[in-house]
């Protein structure tokens, strides 16, 4: 009998520890959602990033946020679309606690804001502190659709301009179509930098493949804006949607095909490098005549290879999971 009340103590002993180590383990996971609005006023009081053109390093997202900007980007297809980020900062890192999409039109090229759009964007801030949720704007989202994460010409100026009037503001960009091809999220955080102000290294710190029509305008702006440093977390809620979301939907996921899904932009990227091969090849035949050309004609060389290699790895890694899923689940074993 005293042995039975032992073991009955020591499992209600264990049990309570677990609990405990959990509940800790839940307020650490949930400790970013709280929001200490004095702290947050003396933030935007020092506004330290006035003294430092590259304060900001790192940006955290949240799960909810990121789903939701991921589902308006994938809705818009090849029209771009835009809309709103709420959250806070903290030293010098912004952190996202949420997104809202915006009713504006958007083409293949391009997404305004117009009136409309700041006076649904006022109301919904409006009613969310009503709510509870007290998180101020700190940035806005769009997507490129097909061509990558950086800033065009009026996407620094918008950043620029929201800077000025309503700092700390970050701009965030999407691409639906990279983030279904390469099998992770395709997404970029900048910040602009002071009108007039010449970075230390002016050289973009990642190299990625810009279609052919967009080169110019991406190498006139680039050293107008710096990356911050993307990370994600996600609240214990967060943990379980996403869990019932995965068990509801993972027969879609797995049917899915990357190769089909993205055929168009697949052999756009082909044609694109084509395109590009003729460029590098018209400029290794004026080194002939002109040796001083020859870094440019490596130069294009050298990046028509990488779109090349990026492009391999990312039809070689759909063809090997559709080999794989064949493997698994219509193969018939054979009887011995």
């Amino acid at each position: 009998m005293a042995s039975t009340s032992k073991d009955s103590q020591a499992t209600i002993a264990k049990k309570t520890w677990e609990l405990e180590n959990n509940i800790k383990t839940v307020n650490t996971v949930d400790e970013i959602y709280k929001y200490d609005k004095q702290q947050q006023q003396d933030i935007l009081r020092t506004k330290p990033w006035e003294k430092d053109p590259c304060y900001f390093k790192d940006i955290k997202i949240s799960a909810l946020a990121l789903l939701k900007m991921v589902m308006h980007a994938r809705s818009g297809g090849i029209l771009e679309i835009m809309g709103l980020l709420l959250g806070k900062v903290e030293g010098n890192t912004m952190i996202v606690m949420d997104s809202f999409a915006l009713p504006v039109e958007g083409t293949e090229t391009r997404v305004n804001a117009q009136a409309q759009a700041y006076e649904y964007m006022t109301a919904y801030i409006e009613s969310a502190k009503v709510v509870g949720r007290l998180e101020n704007a700190i940035g806005w989202y769009h997507s490129h659709p097909g061509y990558g994460c950086w800033l065009s010409g009026i996407d620094v100026s918008t950043q620029m301009l929201n800077q000025n009037f309503q700092d700390p503001f970050v701009a965030i960009v999407i691409d639906p179509v990279r983030t279904i091809s390469a099998g992770k999220v395709c997404l970029g955080a900048f910040r602009t930098y002071p009108k007039g102000y010449k970075p230390a290294n002016d050289v973009p710190t990642e190299y990625q493949t810009i279609p052919l029509n967009k080169i110019d305008d991406f190498g006139v702006h680039c050293n107008q804006y710096y990356s911050l440093e993307v990370n994600y977390f996600k609240s214990s809620l967060d943990r379980r949607l996403l869990d019932l979301l995965w068990n509801k939907y993972w027969v879609n996921t797995l049917s899915s095909s990357s190769l089909i899904t993205n055929a168009d932009y697949l052999t756009g990227q082909i044609n694109d490098l084509s395109d590009k091969l003729e460029q590098a090849a018209l400029s290794i035949g004026r080194v002939i005549f002109d040796p001083v050309d020859r870094p440019k004609a490596d130069d294009k060389m050298a990046k028509a290879t990488k779109d090349s290699n990026k492009n391999t790895i990312e039809i070689m890694c759909g063809l090997m999971s559709e080999t794989i899923k064949e493997f698994l689940f219509n193969s018939i074993p054979k009887n011995n």
